[in-house]
């Protein structure tokens, strides 16, 4: 499996951005896909996920109600989309696949694959 994260930039803070994720490869139904971002200094951390067969989202709490990941199968993507972003979200962010994903899949190590990142920089 193989993925890459793409869309991100630089943005005002308030502004949106929507970032995507191509899977390619044979992803299983029981699989999802997480958001993680590291900004510098810090740990990378969970944002989101969805299942890649349910229509099951989880979020962080810091981005419940701003952010919405979303899957289309038909073109293999996951999409982040970023609403009312703050400088906080400024980060890497990278998509994982994880081969025996549920609700609990929160930590990087429980993701099988990952993308290469790509920069969110809101500027306040």
């Amino acid at each position: 499996v193989q993925l890459q994260a793409s869309g991100g930039g630089l943005v005002q803070a308030g502004g949106s951005l929507r970032l995507s994720c191509a899977v390619s490869g044979q992803i299983l139904n029981y699989s999802g896909i997480g958001w993680f971002r590291q900004a510098p200094g810090l740990a990378r951390e969970f944002v989101a996920s969805i299942g890649w067969s349910g229509d099951s989202t989880y979020y962080s709490d810091s981005v419940n109600g701003r952010f919405t990941v979303s899957r289309d199968k038909a073109k293999a993507t996951v999409y982040l989309q970023m609403n009312s972003l703050k400088s906080e979200d400024t980060a890497v962010y990278y998509c994982a696949a994880d081969r025996t994903w549920t609700w609990l899949s929160r930590r990087p190590g429980q993701y099988d694959y990952w993308g290469q990142g790509t920069l969110v920089t809101v500027s306040s």
